[in-house]
C-alpha cells in the first residue's frame, strides 16, 4: 500500500539523515502488530491528501508510535508550496510552543540532580526578579488597575513558572484573558520586555523583572513568558548557554539529530517554508541564521521523528534506548493535573469547560467524557502555533505527531481534530466469532432500525467526547465557559451559535439564568441550568467590561449541530445498509459509501467484510428501537437514535 512504501522510503531517508539507532521507530512495522487497521490508517493518509488536492498551501508529516513501534509515518504535500518541493519524513518545522515542553523536561533534569529546587522562589536563581509587583485588581470588576499596585503575597517559584501561575503573561493579546479586559497590561509587556533576536536571554529576563505581576503567584493559571524565563535558569544553575545545554544533556543523549535553536546550512534544503507573509517573530528570528535569543517557550525547531523520540522517551518514564533522561517518578509528576480545583483560569486552554488540567509543562485530560486531548484520562499534549501537535495516551501507549507550516495565529484546529480523531478511529477492534444466524428479517422488520444514530462527537471509542455544553437537548452555543465566583466567564461562543447572535461576547460574566443568580455554583450545575429543550427560551443577566448597567440577553435554544461521528441506516434491496453521514467515517463505515451489514442475531448485525464491525439495537420497555451500539464490550460506542 501507498503508506507503507512511503514509510520505507521514511525510513531511508532517517538512516541517511544523521546518527540512528536501529530501534522500533526507525521502521514502520506490521500495522496488525501495532493493533491497527491497514485500511483505516490508508484512510488517514487520504485524508491528508485530500487537503493537498483541495489547495491547502501546508504540507503535513504525520507519525504513530504505539507500544514502542513505529505504526506510522507519512509526509504529504509540499514542504514549499510555491516552489513545489516535496515534503519529508524528516522535513524540519518551526515547533512553536512545543519548545516549552523541551524546556520543562531540562528544567526537571536538574530538579532530579538536586541543582534545583521546584519551590523556591525564582529570585533564588534570577535576583533581577526578586520582589516584583502584582497589579491590583479592582474588587467588582476583577479588571487591573494599571496604576495600583501591591506586594506580591508570597514569590514565585520555579513550580509556578512550570504550571502558568507565576503571575507573568504573554505580551500579544491573543493570550489575554477575556475576564480580564486587560489589554493595556499585555500592551505594556510587549513594550518594556520585547523578544529582541539579537540579544540573549540574560536581558530579556532582565527587563521581565521592571514589570508587574499580572496576578498573584499561585493564585491563576494563564499562560505566559515563564518558559522563557526559565531557560535563563537553566544558564544560570548549569553555568551553561540554554542551547548548549539542551544539545549536550538532551537532543544528543535522545538522538534528536535535526533539533536546536537553527538551521545548520547543510540542513536548510528540508526547512519548510511558511506560506503567505511571514509574521513579525520569523522575520526578526530568522532560523537558517545562529541564534543569540534562546527562546525555551517558542523557539526550537525539529522533524516528526525527532519528536517522536522525545515522546517515546517520556512515555518508557524518563529512558530511551539506555540514555536516563527524567527518573520515572518525575515524569509522572510532571504529567498529572498540578491545579487545584479552586485554580482561577485566564485563558482558554485549561479548565473543567474543556476537560483539561496542567501538569508541569503539559496539558492534562482530566475528564473522561470530553477534552482537547486525544485518548484516556491522564492523555498528556501540547501543540505549537505554527501548526505542530502531539499527544501521548500512556493507557494505549500511543504517541501521536503532526506537523505543518502555517503562519501564528491561523486557525489549526480543524487539522488537529483530525489528529485526534483519525488515529483512534483506526485502532482495531478484538473480533468476536459470529453465532450461526438462525433469524431471518423481512424489509419491514428492517425498517424499525432505519433512522441517524448520533455518537457524539468521537469516531471511537477510545476517544470519547461529550459535551457538557449539548445535554442531548438544547444548544446554547456557549462553546467555551470557565466558572468565577460570581457566576460564568465567556471564553468563547460558537461562531454563528444562537448566544453569539443573540449578542454574547467574550469576556462577558453572565450572572443569573432565567433570572437565578449562578453565583457560587460549580460549573457542572450551572450547565445543568442553561441546558433544556429545543426552542425553549433561555435568559441571560451579563455583566460586560465597561459598562456599569447590567445586560439581558434572551435567545432560544437550538437543535445542536451535526456531531462529529453519525451513521445513516435504511433499508435497500431488502438488507439493513449502514454509512457514515457525519465529519468523519466510523470503523468499517465511510463517509459517501453505504454498506449492507448481514445478521448475527436478533438486533445485531455485522460487516462481512473489512474489520468485521458489528452493530447492535437497543430497544426500551416498549419495544423500539431506541440506539445502537459498535462492538457491544469493552470497546463498544453507543449512539442515539435521533430520527
Amino acid at each position: 500500500m501507498k503508506f507503507i512504501q512511503a514509510s520505507f522510503m521514511a525510513a531511508l531517508a532517517l538512516c541517511l539523515a544523521g546518527a540512528a539507532l536501529a530501534d522500533d521507530l526507525q521502521t514502520v512495522g506490521d500495522p496488525d502488530v501495532t493493533g491497527f487497521s491497514a485500511r483505516r490508517l490508508a484512510r488517514m493518509t487520504s485524508w491528508f491528501e485530500a487537503q493537498t488536492k483541495n489547495g491547502d498551501p501546508s504540507g503535513f508529516v504525520v507519525a504513530i508510535a504505539r507500544g514502542g513501534k513505529l505504526a506510522y509515518l507519512q509526509p504529504t504535500g509540499f514542504a514549499d508550496h510555491d516552489k513545489k518541493i516535496p515534503m519529508r519524513p524528516d522535513s524540519i518545522f518551526r515547533i512553536g510552543s512545543m519548545s516549552k515542553q523541551i524546556t520543562s523536561v531540562a528544567t526537571m533534569m536538574l530538579v532530579d540532580e538536586g541543582k534545583l529546587e521546584l519551590d523556591a522562589p525564582v529570585a533564588k536563581y534570577l535576583p533581577e526578579l526578586r520582589d516584583m509587583q502584582v497589579v491590583k485588581k479592582h474588587p467588582v470588576t476583577g479588571d487591573p488597575i494599571l496604576l495600583e499596585l501591591e506586594p506580591a503575597r508570597r514569590a514565585m517559584t520555579i513550580r509556578d513558572l512550570l504550571r502558568n501561575t507565576s503571575g507573568l503573561v504573554y505580551a500579544s493579546p491573543d493570550y489575554a484573558d477575556p475576564g480580564f479586559g486587560n489589554a493595556a497590561i499585555h500592551a505594556l509587556y510587549g513594550i518594556k520586555a520585547p523578544f529582541r533576536r539579537d540579544k540573549t536571554i540574560a536581558p530579556f529576563v532582565a527587563s521581565v523583572g521592571t514589570l508587574p505581576l499580572v496576578h498573584q503567584p499561585g493564585e491563576v493559571w494563564e499562560y505566559s513568558l515563564g518558559y522563557d524565563v526559565l531557560g535563563r535558569v537553566i544558564e544560570v544553575v548549569s553555568g551553561r548557554p540554554f542551547d548548549q545545554f539542551l544539545q549536550s544533556r538532551v537532543f544528543a543523549p535522545l538522538h534528536m539529530v535535526d533539533t536546536g535553536f537553527h538551521v545548520p546550512e547543510d540542513k536548510l534544503a528540508r526547512l519548510v517554508a511558511v506560506p503567505g507573509a511571514l509574521p513579525a517573530p520569523l522575520t526578526d528570528g530568522d532560523v537558517a541564521k545562529p541564534q543569540t535569543f534562546f527562546s525555551g517557550g517558542g523557539g526550537i525547531v525539529s522533524t516528526v521523528p525527532d519528536f517522536l523520540r522525545f515522546c517515546q522517551m517520556l512515555l518508557n518514564g524518563g529512558e530511551l534506548d539506555g540514555a536516563r533522561i527524567l527518573k520515572p517518578e518525575t515524569v509522572r509528576l510532571m504529567t498529572i493535573n498540578s491545579l487545584p480545583s479552586d485554580m482561577h483560569l485566564a485563558g482558554h486552554e485549561a479548565g473543567p469547560a474543556f476537560g483539561t488540567g496542567w501538569g508541569l509543562g503539559f496539558a492534562v485530560r482530566t475528564n473522561p467524557d470530553f477534552s482537547w486531548i486525544p485518548g484516556a484520562v491522564g492523555s498528556y499534549n501540547w501543540q505549537g502555533s505554527w501548526g505542530t501537535f502531539f499527544s501521548v495516551d500512556p493507557v494505549q501507549k500511543l504517541i501521536l505527531v503532526m506537523m505543518m507550516q502555517r503562519p501564528q495565529h491561523s486557525v489549526n484546529g480543524f487539522y488537529f481534530n483530525a489528529i485526534r480523531r483519525l488515529p483512534y478511529a483506526a485502532l482495531k477492534v478484538p473480533e468476536v466469532a459470529a453465532p450461526t444466524a438462525s433469524t431471518q428479517l423481512n424489509p419491514r422488520e428492517l425498517t424499525e432500525y432505519a433512522g441517524r444514530y448520533d455518537f457524539g462527537g468521537s469516531a471511537s471509542a477510545l476517544d470519547k467526547q461529550t459535551s457538557l455544553l449539548i445535554d442531548g437537548n438544547g444548544w446554547t452555543g456557549l462553546e467555551s465557559v470557565v466558572a468565577e465566583t460570581d457566576g460564568l466567564r465567556v471564553v468563547k461562543p460558537a461562531n454563528g451559535g444562537p448566544a453569539a447572535r443573540a449578542g454574547v461576547m467574550v469576556g462577558d460574566l453572565i450572572t443569573a439564568i432565567d433570572d437565578r443568580s449562578i453565583k457560587g455554583l460549580g460549573l457542572e450545575a450551572a450547565f445543568r441550568w442553561i441546558s433544556g429543550p429545543f426552542n425553549a427560551p433561555v435568559k441571560l443577566k451579563i455583566i460586560r467590561q465597561q459598562q456599569t448597567d447590567p445586560l439581558v440577553i434572551a435567545f432560544a435554544r437550538e437543535a445542536a449541530p451535526s456531531h462529529s461521528a453519525e451513521l445513516q441506516v435504511r433499508v435497500a434491496d431488502d438488507k439493513l445498509v449502514v454509512e457514515a453521514t457525519g465529519t468523519w467515517s466510523i470503523l468499517d463505515f465511510d463517509r459517501g459509501q453505504p454498506i449492507s451489514v448481514a445478521v448475527r442475531s436478533k438486533d445485531e448485525f455485522q460487516v462481512e467484510s473489512g474489520d468485521h464491525t458489528r452493530i447492535a439495537f437497543v430497544r426500551d420497555t416498549a419495544g423500539k428501537v431506541t440506539s445502537a451500539v459498535l462492538n457491544p464490550g469493552p470497546w463498544e460506542q453507543r449512539g442515539t437514535l435521533v430520527r
